[in-house]
Order: structure tokens, then sequence, then C-alpha cells
């Protein structure tokens, strides 16, 4: 949907006039809450209720609306803020929520007392403590006119309004394209040559809360034949964690795992297009070719049943576009067959569609979070996918929308802006 925010008065004339969809307990629970209503709402099992709120959309403005627990949520939901507050926000305050439902014990104290000293089921369907946020953004470069800025403004200009949307998050992830050179020339922001990102940069992405660099990019080898690895040096001096690429073929292919609030997580991704230079070798650093699939295919199949949620991710063909190709939905998709949870694409330039398939997320192209690429709208926009894990599950995603409005410095978009964004987006989408 295009709307993100309903108010509490709204829902609950919703309830009255019989306008939700609901399961039979959530449907007891706003009756005893709310009275009965004028007219009754639909009620279908917790099973039916994401096909059934799709069933009555009938566009991307005109709202289907359910109200389910937390812990029901999928990634086929859109949570919409309710007077402007989100579960699925990192600063979260249950007690200001309209929609909080509180219980308790009533009767004789002494069994109560006894009754909570002896409670093994959970008090809350949403515990923080069993929540990981992960943010997912596009193609990062700070060379040309984005270097060029940073010098003119300071090395924080671009990323003033995106910066804070990543420290949110439990695990920030980013997809630098260049490598950094302690060779590195000052900017020119008319020369497409210098490919490479100087060393004090690195500032930049310890700031905004970097946790996990990808290095699938298709220029990380552009620059000399030492940059790769220079560049994985100074990311393990700051901390940061990598997949898609590595020191030798052997190691460009090993997923990143990571735990977090109990959820088990893997990172992993590849480059189908090169160029040849840029991929690994068995003696050459660089980043993991997808060749046939069959390796990062099988990786997610193992990793899938040691229990790791997967996150796939490919450096992929830039299509400027919002609509996906036949070929570019059939590799995506073959991720998320092998297990893969969520399927982002990396290389986009573009803004493109999304895909609901089977139990998997699929972005095909997020947009750019630090590029000068000026020369159309589709360019300019992007998004930053917060992907919401609760209990090793997927629950939701929450997009961040931005604008480029100075060839590097990326704004949140204004409400009509979003809009148009979203439409189109959703328009592209595999529904």
């Amino acid at each position: 949907t295009i709307p993100d925010n309903i108010n509490l008065t709204a829902v609950q004339t919703a309830w009255q006039t019989g306008d939700l969809i609901v399961d039979n307990e959530t449907n007891a629970v706003l009756t005893a809450l709310w009275g009965e209503p004028d007219q009754p709402a639909t009620i279908v099992t917790i099973d039916e209720l994401p096909t059934a709120v799709w069933q009555a959309q009938i566009d991307y403005t005109n709202l289907s609306l359910t109200i389910l627990p937390f812990d029901q949520l999928t990634p086929r939901f859109k949570v919409l803020r309710v007077d402007g507050l989100s579960p699925l926000d990192s600063d979260f305050d249950s007690a200001n929520y309209p929609l909080t439902m509180r219980y308790g014990f009533d009767g004789d104290e002494t069994t109560a007392v006894a009754l909570q000293a002896n409670w093994t089921a959970p008090t809350t369907n949403r515990d923080p403590a069993k929540m990981t946020r992960i943010a997912m953004t596009g193609p990062a470069g700070m060379r040309r006119a984005v270097a060029d800025r940073m010098e003119k403004y300071g090395y924080l200009y671009p990323v003033e309004e995106t910066g804070p949307v990543l420290q949110a998050a439990d695990i920030a992830h980013i997809s630098n394209e260049d490598p950094f050179a302690s060779d590195c020339p000052m900017p020119d922001p008319t020369n497409s040559d210098n490919v490479c990102n100087r060393d004090p940069y690195i500032e930049v992405y310890a700031w905004v809360g970097a946790d996990v660099m990808e290095m699938t990019g298709n220029h990380l080898n552009d620059w000399r034949a030492d940059s790769f690895s220079h560049t994985m040096d100074l990311y393990q001096q700051q901390g940061f964690q990598t997949f898609g690429g590595g020191l030798n073929l052997e190691h460009a292919q090993e997923p990143l795992k990571i735990e977090h609030n109990d959820n088990k997580l893997a990172f992993v991704g590849c480059n189908p297009v090169g160029p040849t230079f840029d991929w690994a070798t068995e003696t050459r650093a660089g980043t993991m070719p997808c060749d046939d699939y069959s390796v990062i295919v099988n990786n997610i199949s193992q990793l899938r049943d040691e229990g790791y949620l997967v996150i796939a991710t490919q450096q992929y063909l830039e299509y400027y576009q919002y609509d996906v190709w036949d070929q570019q939905r059939a590799d995506f998709r073959q991720l998320a067959d092998a297990g893969a949870t969520i399927v982002s694409g990396s290389q986009g330039h573009h803004p493109q569609g999304f895909d609901l398939y089977g139990d998997s997320f699929i972005h095909y192209g997020t947009g750019n979070l630090l590029a000068d690429q000026m020369w159309s709208l589709g360019t300019r926009q992007m998004f930053i996918d917060q992907y919401i894990i609760y209990d090793g599950r997927l629950i939701g995603t929450d997009l961040w929308t931005g604008l480029n409005e100075d060839y590097a410095r990326v704004r949140k978009m204004t409400p009509e802006e979003r809009q148009d964004l979203l439409q189109a987006v959703f328009d592209a989408s595999s529904w």
C-alpha cells in the first residue's frame, strides 16, 4: 500500500462497520475491547488471513485492513503506523501504542501470586530480545562528484539523513563498489577513470554504523592489483564483516554467519556479470563469481538446513528501469528456491520491483545509496530496506525512501515523492 499511517479512530470505525478481516481470536479480543460492532467483521482462519486481505484490496491506495498478533506477522502484510507509531520501530514504546492489548490475573491474591511465580508461557508476543533489524542498501561508492561534495562540505555530507537510518539497525549492510586505495587522488567530478575511494573516507561507513560490507561490486579490482586486499584490511581494522568476495576463490565463497538475539543469520552473495578480472580465482582476490549458480545455491541450501535465515544478494546486470526482466526474475527466484528468505539486488542504480515468492521476499534493485547519477528521476530515487526478524522468522519489511538532490546527498522523500516511487515500483512488482 502507498498509505503508511492510519489513526485509531479510523481503525475503530472499520471495526464498527465490518471492514476488518480478522481471525476468531482477534475478533473475540476486539469485541471485549470495543464492544459488539454494528456490522460483523469478516472472519477467516489465521492461515487464510494473508490471502483474504490481498484479495480484498482493489488498488494501492484503498486499504484492506486486518489486526493480528505481532508474532503472527508475515512479509505479505504491511504494518501501518497507528497515530504515527509502529511496533516495527527500533524505539517502539508499547505503553503509548493504541493497539497494545494487556492481560493479567484476576482472583484470589495468594493464588494469583503463585500462578505468576510458576508462569512459563510467554508474557508478551513482542519481545525485543528476539528481534533483529537488518538494513539493506544499494550501490555505494565515494568517487567523482560524490567525493567532490565530500571534500567541499565535509565527509558526512552525503549521509546526513541516511546515516541515522542505518545507525538504528542492528545490522547495517553496505555494498561499496569501489576499492579503497592509499594512492587514490583527490576527486575530479568529471573523471570516471579514478575508480577508487580515498582511505580517509572510511570514516563515512564507520559513522553510519556499518556492520556488513558486501564484496560483490564490479569495480573492486579496477584500481590496482592489491586494492581489493587493501580494502579488506581497512574493513577488518574497522570491525566490519564481509561476504561475497575474498582474498581468493575459497575465501570468497565463504558465507558470513551472524547470531543476534538468538536469530541465526547468514549472508551470501555473488557477481554474475564480471568483468572477468573482478572475479576471485585460486590465486587472486576478488568477488565471488556466480558461474552456473551451483555454489551459491548449495551454500544457501546447506545454511538453511543448519537453521540459518539466509540473506542472498547479487551484483546483477544494471537495468535502468523499474520493470524486472524475465531472466533476472528467474535468477533471483532460484536463490529463493534454494532457501534464501531475503534476496536483494545490490546492482540496482535504479529502483526495481519487489516479489513475494513462496516464503521469500525479493527486491530486484534498491537504488543508489552513494552515487552521483543525477541524469534521471529513477537514478536519484532509492530505498533502504529494513527487514525485521523475530524469533527466527522474517515478519516484515519497512521501506525508507530517499532522493539524491546534489550528486551525493540523499534526503528523505516528501510524501508526494514517496507516493510516486511506491506507485512506480509496485506497478513493476511480481505480485
